[in-house]
């Protein structure tokens, strides 16, 4: 991208040939700008409107607007028109930036409406299952005369391969090939391709309802994804992947724009159009280029650890996955005495010593890396329950009215009793 790039500025095209590492500065810094003042436009929009959010532990005491997914979502979109889009940049990577733009612009749109008038569990997973598709891009293109079905946007179809070798050659046995595959070595649309639909599916709408889950304290989530973002920024960087560096840099400007605003006490949150979207961006991030599911499984690996967890034990206990409580660390650690701003340092401080590692740590050392995250949820969880006893009753975390339940109409157990029953639960699955 050292190339002259096109820039479209109100109508006209302007060559602009900038450096790669200046683009990069310039984009991310942009989007920061323009996410920071577009949030003050959609807070005085949603107080005008009456679009505010209920108090919740560990939020501000104010109701405070819930629609700053809106503008991250206007920040990156923006900044990555004028600084990413490069005629340099290969039509495969150019064809699945449009399609991420398309089903983010679904998801923020769906997730909007749902901050502000509510929306069923069972809409807001069709809106994601759409979304993926989406991004999927499947489609036809003919090839000398020949009709060829492809998925042309992202499809995890591949994983680097621990174990094997730099450099493919034939007769190599499939244990030592440099990508492990699922079936198919081309994004070609086929019955053969369903399993790794399915996995694509399942890491877009995982990472969506993980940085959904885990927006639960001020601030935590939004400095969380922009510090995985600044590392994907670095990763693929070091690998000469600089178009998708770029891109990840302006998302995390972006990203960074609303933080201020988020910061504990909030003055708005950033909703489910915004978690949503960040855990998107995430998921396709990692993908492009390769090399970087790991990176964010390691970087991530407490915040996809505590979901998993915690909704194993709600299913466990007869509820929905995602029935809302207080079980997730986040509130663990504010029942222990830790302010907002403590825990958040927290989760800070492990995303980064995790992302170094993940730089660091190099194929098959990086199970070694997962098995350190796994050890650090274990440590953490020790510690708030060790905690726990020794301050008693008083350490309980006061959940929401219990209500009745959709199959039978039980009632739901309050989740100062769903901390207690949720304590031993998590040590045994992670033991």
């Amino acid at each position: 991208m050292i190339q002259a790039s096109l820039v479209h500025v109100y109508g006209t095209l302007l060559p602009v040939a900038l450096p790669d590492l200046v683009v990069l500065l310039a984009g991310s810094i942009f989007a920061f700008l323009l996410a920071y003042f577009c949030t003050f436009g959609v807070i005085r929009l949603c107080k005008r409107m009456g679009w505010l959010g209920k108090h919740e532990e560990g939020r501000a005491r104010d109701q405070v607007p819930r629609l700053g997914g809106v503008a991250i979502y206007i920040g990156f979109v923006v900044a990555s028109l004028l600084f990413y889009v490069d005629g340099a940049i290969p039509q495969k990577e150019i064809t699945s930036y449009w399609l991420l733009l398309a089903g983010s612009l679904l998801i923020v749109l769906v997730h909007a409406y749902d901050d502000v008038k509510g929306l069923k569990p069972r809409t807001k997973l069709l809106a994601q299952t759409v979304a993926v598709i989406i991004i999927l891009g499947p489609g036809w293109t003919i090839i000398n005369g020949v009709t060829h079905y492809l998925f042309h946007g992202v499809l995890l179809f591949g994983f680097s391969n621990p174990f094997g070798v730099a450099i493919y050659h034939k007769n190599l046995p499939w244990y030592y090939e440099p990508e492990i595959t699922l079936f198919i070595h081309q994004p070609v649309i086929s019955w053969l391709a369903i399993p790794a639909i399915l996995f694509t599916w399942f890491w877009m709408a995982g990472m969506m309802n993980t940085v959904n889950l885990i927006d639960g304290l001020d601030g935590l989530a939004t400095g969380v994804v922009a510090i995985t973002g600044l590392f994907i920024t670095i990763i693929s960087w070091t690998l000469g992947q600089h178009s998708i560096a770029i891109l990840s840099a302006i998302f995390t400007g972006a990203t960074l724009g609303f933080l201020p605003h988020n910061w504990n006490p909030a003055k708005i949150y950033m909703g489910d159009s915004g978690s949503q979207f960040l855990g998107l961006c995430l998921a396709v991030l990692s993908i492009i280029g390769g090399a970087k599911v790991a990176l964010a499984l390691m970087i991530l690996g407490i915040p996809i650890l505590d979901v998993a967890v915690v909704m194993i034990s709600r299913v466990r206990h007869g509820q929905h996955p995602l029935h809302y409580d207080k079980t997730h660390l986040h509130y663990r650690l504010l029942a222990t005495g830790l302010s907002v701003r403590q825990i958040c340092y927290l989760f800070y401080g492990l995303t980064i010593l995790f992302g170094v590692l993940a730089l660091q740590l190099s194929r098959v050392y990086k199970f070694v890396g997962l098995g350190l995250v796994v050890l650090a949820m274990i440590a953490l969880i020790a510690w708030i329950d060790h905690h726990q006893r020794q301050r008693g009753p008083d350490s309980k975390l006061a959940g929401p009215d219990p209500k009745p339940r959709q199959n039978g109409g039980q009632s739901t157990p309050p989740a100062e009793t769903l901390v207690e029953s949720a304590s031993r639960s998590l040590n045994s699955e992670l033991s």
